[in-house]
């Protein structure tokens, strides 16, 4: 039987790697979301409160009604300096809010659900980040809270429905090569930044995929709950 997968933010950086292992795989049919659509994508912007569901509703409709492992990857990194206006500043942090951590959390539950509802299990595989554990720049309390958030939904997950075979986990990467990163290393002083991370460069977003895939199709069920980090020993617990 096949894998039926539901991947947000699967058009570019590590969403298209995960979303390019996981096709090439006999055993997986997948549904990828991105802003855009195109290239079999389906389009919905999170931004949008009404997103999660329309989206979730689309990838049933194309899996023939089951979704068995849900892919959380969409996000947005977007500076927020506190020296904004009042409103500007309240309405950054609303939208990475949204992005990041609400449409996740909307797709989680209806994925819990659903898993319930028919009696059976199912995986959830949150793309969280370094930053959730060890902050990140003054431009970016939004990212930062947005990915801790999403850590305490898979702990609270993992530890709610284990016994019902519903698994989470989470995947915090450090700097990774993608737009979003080359956008930040050029504002905050480029390939200095590189001193920071022990191994001597960023991560690979087929390093990232090769995570997501074990978490998603071959993690023993005894790793429900865990955080992996991937990123070179900048960050370590």
């Amino acid at each position: 039987m096949s894998h039926h997968i539901l991947l947000t933010g699967a058009s570019r950086g590590i969403g298209e790697a995960i979303r390019r292992q996981l096709e090439g795989r006999p055993d997986v049919r997948l549904v990828g979301q991105s802003t855009a659509g195109g290239d079999g994508l389906v389009a919905a912007d999170f931004a949008d409160a009404a997103a999660p569901a329309a989206i979730w509703a689309e990838a049933l409709d194309r899996l023939d009604g089951r979704v068995d492992v849900l892919v959380n990857n969409a996000g947005i990194f977007e500076a927020t300096p506190i020296d904004l206006p009042d409103a500007e500043w309240s309405a950054g942090w609303a939208r990475t809010m949204q992005v990041n951590l609400t449409a996740s959390a909307e797709l989680s539950r209806l994925a819990v659900r659903h898993w319930r509802e028919r009696g059976q299990g199912g995986r959830i595989v949150n793309v969280a980040s370094r930053a959730g554990h060890r902050g990140d720049s003054p431009d970016h309390w939004h990212y930062a809270a947005s990915k801790a958030g999403m850590l305490a939904v898979t702990k609270t997950i993992a530890r709610g429905y284990a016994a019902e075979g519903i698994y989470a986990f989470a995947v915090c990467p450090g700097f990774t090569v993608t737009g979003m990163v080359e956008d930040y290393l050029s504002s905050r002083g480029g390939e200095k930044l590189l001193a920071d991370i022990p191994l001597g460069r960023v991560a690979t977003p087929d390093e990232i995929a090769d995570v997501v895939r074990f978490l998603a199709l071959e993690a023993p069920a005894s790793m429900t709950g865990a955080t992996i980090d991937v990123n070179g020993a900048s960050y370590v617990r």
